[in-house]
């Protein structure tokens, strides 16, 4: 083999040069053609040797610094492959972000926090505990009382302190889009959370985006997002379920009613299908929410007890429903059903009714639709036709123009009821409510008549006479100090037991050897069967719930599109990096073709004088 094949061979450059390369090749080998032909049988010197002997003359040096080509800095390969299969330092991807998400208020606001989580998690997106390695901050207001506005508020101006992308959800934002603090921020409307996948997008790149509409079918307003969107469950074993949103009141302390707006119910197979699902992925107890669990249905031609019936044929053996919210006015007309529901054995025995006050007069100010006879009504027959019924109620103090009559009212109710769950407000006015405009109670003794009735509910211990009974309870959770697991009786009652990791979503019978103002102690019996729900394993935590198929086609088509996006996004910023690489490459040849044009000429004028 002769030099002249050695030196061509040399220039076999890697695949990714080879088009690069081809026409200089032919050019090389055209060249060589033209050359003259010599025998490669004669021993030939090392090339140093040859040029040694054939020293040039300082005018052929000259000549030569015509053909000299600077050399490339030969680039860090390494680095550069990694800088090209990197995103471009000034270009912003969504859905590799982490994303914090803060809940306040109701179990109607965290179901809508559980289900916007699920499917900005299902889209690529890290929904992180930490909120201060979030890239993006969802905050998901309530609006019922002042304090929570403020504390979304003051989470608000900490995240842009800490130069936190943002997105608003919840009510707040929904019933005052237009407030100073809100200005320039992405909001994300109650009935609108299957898009929030969209606008935390285009928050990331920058973007602010409002979405506030409805949701309507042929101009009728629906119950909001639909049902089979997936989520992600704060606790694996409860599945919330949002059966309407809106209400019939227009109750003039609420703000709520400005957000949610008017009654929208879900059809019940949608929710009932939407129980299936959650018991499919291992859930043991639903909780059904609204703003008025009495009022479903009532624009849609059905009821309430209706739904019931139906749920409760889905419901396995050892899983349980938990009831919501119901104002008195609308169960009423369903109290023998109601009774009949509630004696169900996979049905809570508990309820939760709001009387607000005592007293008629202030109810008729409040706009309630009620009168305290009404309220009374409610209760008694529950309590007669459901023995040890919980009924859970909430009070306002200080309502304009309550007067220490209208409070003693409504100390005496409470003091005749001994309800075992009693919430206890303090009335704030809420901009743009009809209570807002009237003549206000002195703060002070809002927080007097407050402090008064706290007291009154701390006088009894409603679970005494509980100590000492075998209760069957549903075991659902971790108690904040995480000494016991918490679960629930018959009744709804909370109950402490012992922390046996066998017991998580099971249920089990325990003595109650112990009671406190707001829970039991429960001792595993010796004999104790633990009945475990026939369902399946529950979901890990933060695991996405309800990825169905329509839903994972939708995903495939966004992630095409984001992929799509994401290479013309490389494309274009990588386009004059490859032109300078074309250009290197070119003169990386140049370079490579000089010399073994050199090569050439130094061989041919050797051959030329021997063959003399």
């Amino acid at each position: 083999m002769c030099h002249g094949e050695l030196h061509l061979k040399s220039l076999q450059f890697p695949e990714s040069g080879v088009l690069i390369f081809q026409e200089d090749l032919r050019l090389i080998a055209n060249n060589q053609e033209k050359m003259p032909s010599a025998s490669c049988d004669t021993l030939l010197d090392d090339i140093e040797d040859i040029v040694s002997q054939e020293d040039s003359k300082p005018q052929d040096r000259h000549f030569a610094r015509k053909h000299v080509v600077p050399k490339v800095r030969r680039r860090n390969t390494q680095k550069y492959l990694q800088d090209e299969n990197s995103p471009p330092s000034d270009s912003t991807i969504p859905g590799i972000q982490k994303i914090w998400i803060r809940t306040w208020g109701c179990s109607h606001n965290n179901s809508d926090g559980e289900y916007m989580a699920g499917q900005l998690a299902a889209y690529g997106y890290k929904i992180t505990e930490n909120a201060s390695e979030a890239d993006l901050w969802l905050l998901n207001s309530c609006t019922v009382k002042n304090p929570a506005e403020d504390h979304f508020r003051n989470s608000i101006k900490k995240a842009q302190e800490e130069n936190k992308k943002i997105v608003l959800a919840g009510c707040v934002p929904q019933a005052q889009p237009r407030q100073d603090y809100l200005k320039g921020l992405s909001i994300i409307g109650v009935q609108q959370i299957d898009r929030v996948v969209e606008v935390v997008e285009e928050t990331i790149k920058g973007h602010s985006v409002r979405l506030l509409g409805q949701k309507k079918d042929n101009g009728k307003r629906l119950g909001g997002a639909r049902l089979d969107l997936p989520k992600i469950r704060k606790n694996p074993l409860i599945e919330i379920i949002s059966i309407n949103t809106g209400c019939l009141n227009a109750c003039t302390y609420c703000k709520t009613k400005h957000a949610r707006g008017n009654l929208a119910s879900y059809p019940v197979d949608d929710l009932v299908d939407r129980a299936k699902q959650s018991f499919q992925e291992g859930v043991c107890e639903i909780w059904l929410t609204s703003e008025d669990t009495g009022a479903y249905g009532r624009d849609i031609g059905t009821s309430l007890p209706a739904l019931l019936w139906k749920l409760v044929e889905v419901i396995p053996e050892g899983a349980m429903l938990r009831l919501g919210m119901t104002n008195p006015p609308y169960i009423l007309e369903h109290l023998e059903e109601m009774a009949k529901i509630l004696n169900h054995p996979r049905v809570y025995a508990f309820l939760h009714i709001p009387v607000q006050s005592a007293s008629d007069t202030v109810l008729m100010e409040m706009k309630r639709e009620y009168c305290v006879a009404d309220f009374k009504r409610v209760v008694d027959f529950l309590k007669d036709k459901v023995p040890g019924i919980t009924i859970a109620t909430d009070i306002i103090c200080g309502f304009p123009g309550e007067t220490d009559q209208d409070f003693q009212e409504t100390v005496k109710l409470v003091e005749e009821y001994k309800f075992p769950s009693l919430f206890i407000n303090q009335f704030y006015p809420r901009p743009g409510t009809p209570a807002a405009k009237m003549e206000q109670v002195p703060a002070q003794v809002k927080k007097q008549r407050t402090k008064d009735l706290s007291q009154v509910f701390h006088s009894y211990n409603p679970y005494d006479h509980k100590i000492g009974e075998r209760q069957k309870v549903l075991v659902t959770e971790e108690s904040f100090d995480s000494k016991f697991y918490v679960a629930h009786n018959r009744f709804y009652e909370q109950v402490l037991v012992p922390k046996n990791p066998t017991f998580m979503g099971k249920m089990v019978e325990v003595n109650v050897y112990e009671s406190g103002k707001h829970f039991m102690k429960g001792q595993p019996v010796s004999d104790a069967k633990v009945y475990a729900p026939s369902i399946s394993k529950p979901l890990a935590k933060g695991e996405i719930s309800g990825l169905t198929e329509e839903f994972r086609n939708r995903l495939g088509n966004h992630l095409n599109s984001l992929s799509h996006t994401l290479g013309a996004t490389q494309q274009d910023s990588a386009s004059s990096r490859m032109a300078l690489q074309l250009q290197r490459l070119h003169q990386d040849c140049t370079l490579r073709m000089s010399v073994v044009l050199a090569l050439f000429a130094f061989l041919f004028a050797f051959l030329i004088k021997m063959c003399s």
